[in-house]
């Protein structure tokens, strides 16, 4: 099966694999163009649309029963496509605001928020997604929503969905007119913060270069 034809001419387009699939495909080719920089003033908010159409086959995901894959032991995909240049070109993108502060679970004691990186996290997103998509592309449906759905619950969906915080976080200071202050220090290598990181936000620049797309005047 090519890259370009997801699915046999016979295939149902309203069939739950086809629509996951297609989902799945959407997100991986738009994150690749936007990770190219030809339109950087509009990378936040296309990503924020992006990451939550996923979510939306997520969500489908992870509300649809146990999925069983057809073998006992999963076929071998061969080694995950590298994604360090594509990491890279996010994070060249995204600065400032790449790194931002998260809680990995809502339902544990309270622990301080820890720094993480927007590009780290939707290449971590996309490396899953593409594993799935090999059995797909290979004829394993049932094996593809099922490593699709595991991943949901155990990585991707949580990781997506820290991701949609931060971009729908950057997006909202934006539109109502609220500049973020200077990044102060924040980093991913550094040791979990208390209270005080909180504070931290990503920089008046981002505000200044995803505004005018966002119909907000420079000024305001």
């Amino acid at each position: 099966m090519s890259d370009a034809t997801l699915h046999d001419a016979t295939q149902d387009p309203d069939d739950f694999a086809v629509q996951i699939a297609d989902q799945v495909e959407s997100f991986l080719v738009a994150v690749t163009e936007v990770a190219k920089g030809d339109e950087p003033d509009s990378a936040v908010p296309f990503l924020l649309l992006e990451v939550s159409q996923l979510l939306l086959a997520g969500g489908r995901l992870g509300a649809h029963e146990d999925i069983v894959p057809d073998e006992r032991y999963e076929p071998d995909t061969g080694p995950d496509a590298d994604v360090d240049e594509l990491r890279e070109n996010l994070a060249r993108l995204l600065d400032p605001i790449d790194v931002y502060s998260e809680v990995f679970d809502p339902y544990e004691p309270r622990k301080a928020p820890v720094p993480a990186r927007i590009s780290d996290d939707l290449t971590d997103v996309i490396t899953d997604l593409r594993h799935g998509m090999a059995h797909y592309r290979a004829g394993r449906t049932t094996e593809a929503l099922w490593w699709w759905q595991f991943s949901y619950f155990s990585n991707w969906g949580s990781t997506a969905s820290a991701t949609l915080r931060a971009l729908q976080s950057v997006v909202a200071h934006v539109r109502l007119n609220q500049p973020l202050e200077e990044l102060d220090g924040l980093d991913t290598d550094q040791t979990p913060m208390g209270d005080e990181t909180l504070e931290f936000e990503a920089g008046k620049v981002m505000a200044e270069e995803i505004g005018g797309p966002l119909g907000m005047q420079a000024g305001k």
